[in-house]
């Protein structure tokens, strides 16, 4: 084993064969659309999306209503969907009320969510990081109950909006302590798009130590276009398997001034794919699936680029 833990050969870190990805798009890629989007549309491309071979998607939010209107209807969205064998629906959840709603309608695993940044917490959910703990810590026990995984978002992992760089040994705290709270799995993000590969190695060669690499998923945003380039290198470098993405580029964080839209899905797995690694999808069905949507969003979209481009980004 390496010095992160990792299979080598020789003196080679073996990168995973495949990638794992959980597809954020109906939620977070949606929640930030200014334009309503109908739930017949959601329920569509939630639909699509499930046919592409993807194999997570996460599938709404049980949100204050009034704070992300894009996600009230997320209830339906679960009640109505046809779900596909071996397709994983998953739901972001802020307390125990939001768990309750998302059991009701029978999410497969229920995520919740902190940041690294304590102005960027209290901009998101009103909440100090140690408060939000405390609250998330009987919503992990009740899950577990219910024999639901649970996912840690970290938000502002590498950079916040209001606070500039951050300490990766602050996201490194954060992490263990969601992991300590029963989380399964955690999701590190770059929510405003800004890391480099720099910044990347900085945050991993210190979590890559302490935390298993099958744990951790990366959520980057693709503000500064860096996401593709990041994503690869963490999975060579680091044999990270597991990426957040949104069909279409669409997202964005209501409380990250100038955060644009996540990586990609169809760039990741292009990426990916040109890179020799088995992906879950094609790239071409998940665009078909975003057409689903496209027409009400009351925008263009950027489409993806094609995976050389997306892979020669600086």
């Amino acid at each position: 084993m390496g010095p992160r833990g990792l299979p080598v050969e020789g003196d080679l870190l073996t990168v995973p064969a495949a990638v794992r990805i959980v597809e954020v798009g109906p939620r977070d890629g949606l929640q930030n659309e200014k334009a309503v989007i109908p739930l017949e549309a959601k329920l569509a491309f939630v639909e699509a999306l499930s046919k592409t071979g993807l194999r997570e998607i996460e599938a709404g939010a049980f949100v204050s209503p009034a704070k992300v209107p894009q996600m009230a209807d997320s209830a339906e969205v679960f009640r109505q969907v046809r779900r596909e064998p071996g397709v994983v629906y998953s739901a972001l959840v802020p307390n125990e009320k939001g768990l309750e709603a998302a059991l009701a309608v029978k999410a497969d695993k229920i995520a919740v969510f902190t940041a690294a940044s304590e102005r960027f917490n209290q901009g998101n959910i009103g909440a100090s990081i140690e408060e939000s703990l405390e609250r998330f810590g009987p919503v992990c026990l009740k899950a577990r109950e219910a024999k639901v995984p649970v996912r840690g978002y970290l938000s502002t992992a590498f950079w916040c909006p209001y606070e500039g760089k951050v300490d990766p040994r602050k996201a490194v705290e954060v992490s263990l302590r969601l992991l300590g709270l029963g989380v399964d799995e955690l999701s590190i993000g770059d929510t405003i798009g800004k890391a480099t590969a720099d910044d990347v190695k900085r945050l991993l060669d210190l979590l890559c130590k302490a935390v298993p690499a099958s744990s951790i998923f990366l959520h980057f945003h693709d503000t500064f276009h860096h996401a593709v380039a990041n994503a690869l290198a963490a999975w060579r470098g680091y044999g990270i398997s597991g990426f957040d993405s949104s069909a279409g580029g669409m997202g964005g964080c209501p409380y990250a001034p100038g955060a644009s839209g996540n990586v990609a899905t169809e760039a990741l797995l292009a990426a990916f794919e040109e890179a020799g690694a088995a992906v879950p999808a094609r790239p071409d069905a998940v665009a078909e699936a975003v057409e689903t949507v496209a027409r009400h969003l009351g925008r263009p979209l950027k489409r993806a680029k094609s995976s050389s481009q997306a892979r020669e980004s600086p």
